[in-house]
Order: structure tokens, then sequence, then C-alpha cells
């Protein structure tokens, strides 16, 4: 099969596309032929070399962690999916003709849900909302401010915090209030405005997709018993101020998977999509995604 191989740590040239053995499916996983992937930070910073430290990759590697597509094949011991099922999962390795993972990792997809809405999904959707229902228990009435609400994650976090019913507040750039006014937040703020986060009410959370300067500038608003969590690991100030941080990781879930799938079928979530590539064009996809902190970057195999 083709399959995009990573041969050594650094620029995109190193991202090569050649032909490897397909893999084989064990007794409790599925396998699925690739219709789309997304390129994600931790696949460019993983190709870097910035996560060797805690993530080091056995190369040459094959990057990806979201995959939509077909089933072709299912393990002796599954049950739940079927040959033809289609399928999208928080998986590894998929950049590829064709991906093997547990069925956990795995949630069908609509018929109404396209196959690249499918790809865009598994990762940043699991990591959001995780970040606000399990990371952070997010309670009804909560008033919670997301930063990097417009990035995909981001706005799964502001939905994921509405639907617990929370009142939450739309942190972005100045340059991206507009396009938060489609989150239907209870308020948006530029964190870069010193004059609007002045106004920036007491918070019993903030869920961090940012990190830097940016949530250095909030953490005084955070209430003594607030919440900080972050997928980006723990602000330098904050345990000097004795603030609560908890840091996460998105991780498989297929029920929870299936209902964002829905709510993105059904129109309730959208995940912004900036541009669309072939597996070959896997260096441009690349440089383009380290560019974009908005937009999804998807490979379309």
């Amino acid at each position: 099969m083709k399959a995009v191989v990573l041969k050594g740590y650094g620029a995109v040239e190193n991202l090569e596309v050649t032909d490897v053995p397909e893999p084989k499916v064990g007794p409790r996983e599925v396998k699925v032929r690739v219709g789309a992937a997304s390129i994600n930070p931790v696949d460019y910073k993983a190709r870097r070399g910035d996560l060797r430290a805690w993530m080091p990759l056995d190369l040459p590697a094959i990057l990806g962690r979201d995959a939509a597509g077909e089933v072709v094949e299912v393990g002796s011991e599954v049950d739940a999916f079927a040959v033809g099922d289609r399928v999208m999962g928080l998986v590894w390795q998929a950049y590829a003709e064709f991906v093997v993972a547990p069925a956990e990792s795995f949630a069908k997809m609509l018929p109404e849900m396209e196959m690249d809405e499918a790809g865009a999904l598994p990762l940043v959707g699991l990591t959001g909302a995780q970040l606000i229902e399990d990371t952070m228990d997010v309670q009804e009435g909560n008033v919670v401010l997301v930063t990097g609400a417009v990035g995909s994650v981001g706005r799964v976090a502001v939905f994921a915090a509405k639907q617990r019913g929370a009142k939450v507040i739309a942190g972005v750039r100045s340059s991206q209030k507009q396009m938060a006014e489609a989150l239907d937040a209870e308020s948006i703020i530029a964190l870069d405005d010193p004059n609007e986060l002045s106004h920036l009410p007491p918070l019993d959370a903030i869920a961090d997709t940012v990190n830097g300067q940016v949530i250095e500038s909030v953490l005084g608003k955070l209430k003594p018993k607030g919440t900080l969590g972050t997928v980006l690991g723990e602000p330098r100030s904050a345990k000097e101020r004795g603030i609560l941080v908890r840091t996460m990781l998105g991780h498989p879930d297929s029920r929870r998977l299936a209902e964002l799938g829905e709510s993105v079928a059904r129109g309730h979530l959208e995940l912004r999509i900036q541009e669309r590539f072939p597996l070959s064009e896997v260096r441009l996809a690349h440089e383009l995604a380290e560019q974009s902190n908005v937009g999804k970057i998807l490979l379309l195999v």
C-alpha cells in the first residue's frame, strides 16, 4: 500500500510517499481503507522532533491520528463493525491507504456525514470534549473562558461547555472576533486587547488551547477555587499562583466520537476545513498546517 513515511526528524522533505506492507488485523482490531486523514499539530511537532523526549518515534514512521474510511476487514472478536461500514477513528499511522486499530478506536459515520468532515473530527473532537467533560468537569452555570475558541479544539470545547449549560466566553484574537460570532458563545473577548481583558469577569474555569502569553494574561481572572484545564502543559506562573491545573491528552472514546459525529452531520457543530490535499502533496499540506491554527488541513487518500 501507499503511505507517507517520515524518514527522519526535521523538515517536510523527510516525508516521502512510498510502498509499505499492509497492516494485519488482530482479533480485536478493525482494518479500514482510509478516505480522509487530517494534519494535527502533534503530527508536525512529532515530525520536527519537538516531542521526541516524551513521544519518541521508531523511525522510519507513519504519522497521522485521524482516519475516516470504509471497513475492509474485522478481527475474529469484533462484532460492533462489519465490512462496508463507514467509520472514523482516533488511530495511529493514518497517513496511509489502510489503517488498523482497536475496534474501540472507531465510531460509525451517519450516512449524511461527508468523508472529509469525518477525517477532520476524531482528535480535535475528542480532545475538546474531554477537556471540558472529563478533565475539568464543567457544570451548569459555570463561567468558562475558552482560549483559541475558533481553532478546531477550541470550537469543540465551546460546543461541549454549552451542552453542559455553562456560560461560555470565547477568547480569540481581535482579527477573529467576526469569525467567532458563529460559535454562539455568551460573549466574545479579544485576548490581545488589554482594554477588553480588563472587563473579563471572574472565571470558574479556563479551557486553554493556546498557552503562552495569552494564558498568562488571564490567569488572574480565575476564581480562588477555579480550574485551568489545558492541552498544552502547565503555564509557568500557575504553580506560584496556587492554581489547580489539569492537563490532558485526547484518547479514543467510540461513544462520544459517534455523538460528536452526529452533531457535525446535523449542523450543530462545525469544524472549519481550510484546505484539502492528495496524499502525494503531504509536504505542502504540512507546510500549510504549520502556518495555520484555525482551519483543518486534510489529506484525501
